[in-house]
């Protein structure tokens, strides 16, 4: 088979349960063999003195890609640490922890996807491989024929990590108090994936824990998507803390690089809230900074982030995209402690802008038990964030298999028509897509639409938001009567959406 198609933007992805597999043992262990040349090309090592790390969440596929990675390394002659049950964020601070510190680590999992999915997700120190680079390994692995070779070495390294998170905790509270967060009530809800370890250490640091949930690892993710932005998952957190009384709720994705919380009325904190409370907590500590985030940040967060004293600095979806601005601008004197996708992927300059959703929760954890001691919550930092009247996301197939030719020429032809059309005013830091935004009952840019091209998917997300009830429907009937006829594209959906 052709293995680019298991691309993901940076990662590998692919379906590994079933006949129709297409992630299979053998293409992990040609994988894992490639990996270790480019370390080797890359450090300019012998394969001899190659190391990489493994890992993997808790996917029922997991072990076996494991192994099977774990085998092609070895074919090589490199070494292997297998970490086993791990969080994303925890392979790469491997890398870099004394007493490890594998040349890189591979983890395996394919995020909040389904059950049957799986993945690959490649780390040096110099955090997450490129595309070109992901290319690149996929052509040398299409070369290789592994074979099976003993010498694996089985290591834990959550126990590490989870040092590394209570340092934190210890250093943020200034403090080294063997429970520093007795008083704090938190409930843990890690959707049976890689994060129920989390529990426990908030347990160790004194904090109580009832109420905690779907702790066990369970690769068929029996009770909710482990996804930070699902519906479902979020109602069932914020059940468990209103049910529980506690201070707060976290929750994470499979791999822990994505999380969530919510405050102690059950209200969710995610997305635009979640930047904002981030924001918040770090302008509050240093203002005048910049805050990167995706391409789909809702009106209100660059004024809020302007009133606690920072700038909003809105840049192109994908992880890797807003990190690889934020460590731009900084090299270039542009202070930016923080890079933040809506969807919960965050990166933090002072954790070595790696994206890690349980360290971001760790800094949230921090703050909330001083504002405890206040009298307050989490949430009353960001009372004051103005949230859209009405939101709305559309997603359009192409149906064409060049389907970035036929999503560049949509957005040519939306954006001809916006620079035409006096009611659409198209966004002075348009960096992505086409974003416009209209004016409704007499206010200013009170309602926008972003429409852009999937990242990895031949799909055109739409998203809208309007501070005017109605305003999503008057934008997006506009946006069909301009794009109707386009050849290609899917728009059952967004028929769908105004009627």
């Amino acid at each position: 088979m052709d293995l680019k198609k298991l691309i993901s933007g940076s990662d590998i992805r692919g379906k590994a349960v079933g006949e129709d597999a297409s992630l299979t043992p053998t293409v992990a262990r040609t994988l894992g063999m490639a990996f270790a040349r480019f370390l080797s090309r890359k450090t300019g090592k012998l394969l001899s003195d190659i190391c990489v790390g493994l890992g993997r969440d808790s996917r029922i596929s997991g072990p076996a890609l494991l192994q099977a990675a774990a085998e092609g390394i070895a074919h090589t002659g490199a070494s292997v640490q297998d970490y086993g049950m791990c969080t994303t964020p925890a392979m790469f601070m491997a890398v870099i922890t004394p007493g490890y510190q594998p040349d890189g680590s591979i983890m395996i999992t394919a995020s909040h996807h389904p059950w049957d999915r799986n993945g690959l997700k490649f780390i040096t120190a110099g955090g997450g491989l490129e595309h070109a680079e992901i290319e690149a390994l996929i052509d040398d692995a299409q070369s290789l024929d592994a074979e099976l070779y003993p010498g694996i070495v089985h290591r834990p390294f959550l126990p590490a990590y989870m040092d590394q998170l209570a340092d934190r905790i210890r250093r943020g509270l200034g403090t080294d108090e063997e429970k520093p967060l007795l008083g704090l009530h938190v409930v843990v809800d890690a959707g049976n994936g890689a994060g129920g370890f989390y529990a426990e250490l908030m347990e160790k640091l004194g904090a109580r824990i009832e109420g905690s949930q779907f702790l066990d690892p369970n690769g068929m993710f029996p009770n909710h998507r482990p996804n930070p932005e699902d519906p479902t998952a979020m109602a069932s957190i914020s059940a468990a803390v209103t049910r529980a009384g506690a201070d707060l709720g976290v929750i994470f994705d499979a791999d822990c690089d994505r999380a969530a919380v919510v405050d102690a009325d059950g209200r969710e904190i995610n997305r635009n809230r979640l930047i904002a409370l981030m924001s918040a907590i770090l302008l509050e500590e240093q203002p005048g900074q910049t805050i990167v985030t995706d391409s789909v940040t809702s009106a209100g967060l660059p004024k809020f982030i302007r009133r606690w004293g920072g700038e909003h600095y809105r840049f192109k979806r994908g992880y890797r995209n807003v990190i690889d601005e934020a460590v731009r601008l900084n090299a270039e004197g542009i202070s930016c402690p923080l890079a933040i996708e809506t969807s919960g992927h965050a990166a933090l300059k002072e954790n070595h802008f790696l994206d890690d959703g349980m360290y971001l929760v760790t800094v949230l954890i921090v703050k909330a038990m001083q504002l405890k001691k206040q009298g307050r919550t989490l949430g009353s930092l960001i009372a004051d964030l103005q949230e859209p009247a009405e939101s709305s996301e559309v997603r359009m197939n192409i149906t064409a298999e060049d389907f970035r030719t036929v999503g560049g020429k949509v957005i040519d032809l939306v954006t001809k028509h916006a620079e035409a059309d006096p009611e659409w005013h198209i966004a002075p830091d348009n960096r992505e897509g086409i974003r416009i935004s209209f004016d409704f009952d007499g206010g200013a840019d009170n309602g926008w639409f972003l429409l852009r091209l999937s990242v990895h998917d031949p799909v055109m997300p739409l998203n809208c938001e309007s501070d005017v009830p109605g305003g999503v429907k008057k934008m997006l009937t506009a946006l069909y009567e301009v794009i109707r006829d386009c050849p290609d594209l899917e728009l059952s959906a967004l028929e769908q959406a105004i009627r």
